[in-house]
């Protein structure tokens, strides 16, 4: 370890070491998806109670009994999302606003809509704080999609549907790709990537995973 680095600094960078080492270990290989993993730091996304658990691998609570996803499922979602710089990304379920931030480092464009309207005030606080210029962050009903901004190259839905939605596959671009959690809110859920092609939508099961069911309509506070 540097000896020049203050302790601060060096728990910090012993801190980043873990954190990465943890996500490859998780099958994170992506080199684009780990730098960005890197450079948007977790913690001003975790408030409260909790702030003082942002680096762990684990999902966190935040306001409006929504949750923040594990570091490593978010990077796992991200990798399968192949992100290209000139892609136009659309995000279902804001949060937090981490995914998005994620996705910032890695597309032209991100949208990203969520039905509580607290939650995108804060999440755009942060990312004027961190100077991501390319996120529109928006309320709505995520699950009818942004039609006015279709068609996307690619979508990440964040919370669980029952199916893909199908306002969200239409506004899909051909040759696009959607990740979603896919089941029962009260049962473990698969994360689906979709791949639509001239010949129809390919399917792949990717792992199990938890997430809060995707609701129609605006939150209380929407």
């Amino acid at each position: 370890m540097n000896d020049n680095l203050s302790p601060e600094q060096s728990t910090d960078a012993e801190r980043k070491m873990q954190f990465l080492y943890a996500l490859r270990s998780k099958g994170v290989t992506d080199k684009r998806v780990l730098a960005a993993m890197e450079s948007i730091d977790r913690g001003p996304f975790v408030r409260g109670l909790f702030a003082e658990r942002a680096y762990e691998d684990m999902p966190l609570p935040i306001a409006c009994g929504q949750t923040i996803s594990q570091p490593s499922v978010v990077a796992l979602m991200t990798q399968a999302l192949q992100v290209s710089p000139r892609d136009k990304v659309l995000e279902v379920g804001t949060g937090s606003g981490y995914q998005a931030a994620i996705l910032s480092k890695l597309a032209r464009r991100v949208y990203t809509v969520d039905r509580h309207r607290r939650l995108v005030r804060e999440a755009r606080e942060i990312f004027d704080t961190l100077d991501l210029n390319n996120i529109t962050a928006l309320t709505g009903d995520g699950s009818f999609g942004l039609p006015e901004q279709a068609p996307f190259d690619r979508i990440i839905v964040t919370a669980a549907a029952e199916d893909p939605p199908g306002p969200l596959l239409a506004q899909l671009k051909m040759g696009g790709i959607m990740v979603v959690p896919v089941g029962q809110s009260d049962t473990v859920q698969s994360l689906i990537k979709v791949h639509k092609t001239e010949d129809g939508l390919e399917y792949s099961e990717l792992r199990p995973v938890r997430f809060v069911p995707l609701l129609e309509g605006l939150g209380k506070d929407g």
